[in-house]
């Protein structure tokens, strides 16, 4: 029988996911975020367009972590606040287009924001370091 093999190696993360201990030192403020990319208002072409360009012109800065606010995007059925009918689009797509080919070798990984920097309707993104 082959050695048994754990599904992840010690010490990675899977793709996608910002470091705990990261997540954790930006959520309380100790490290800073090098930039905000507000999308709120967009259709998704205009938002997957702004997010290409300034992922783009900030890895080549050399910054490390953006803050992108997709908003929560929450619609109601009625003006209801409790029967939620769909959670909104830019939020959704924000994880896919960061797998997207384009922007997947500037994006090290991602993670929901904590409450002091928007929450659930916020997201940081942690650069790659870009070589010189």
């Amino acid at each position: 029988m082959p050695a048994y093999q754990s599904p992840q190696t010690p010490g990675t993360t899977p793709s996608g996911v910002i470091e705990p201990k990261l997540r954790k030192r930006l959520g309380r403020g100790r490290v800073s975020i090098d930039g905000t990319l507000d999308l709120h208002g967009m259709r998704q072409d205009e938002a997957y367009a702004a997010l290409t360009r300034y992922l783009g012109a900030r890895a080549a800065r050399g910054d490390r972590t953006i803050l992108v606010i997709t908003g929560k995007g929450l619609k109601k059925l009625n003006g209801d606040p409790t029967n939620i009918v769909e959670r909104g689009v830019l939020r959704t797509m924000l994880p896919i287009w960061l797998s997207s080919p384009e922007l997947l070798p500037l994006v090290a990984g991602w993670d929901q924001s904590a409450q002091t920097h928007g929450g659930e309707g916020a997201w940081y993104v942690r650069l790659r370091r870009q070589e010189r």
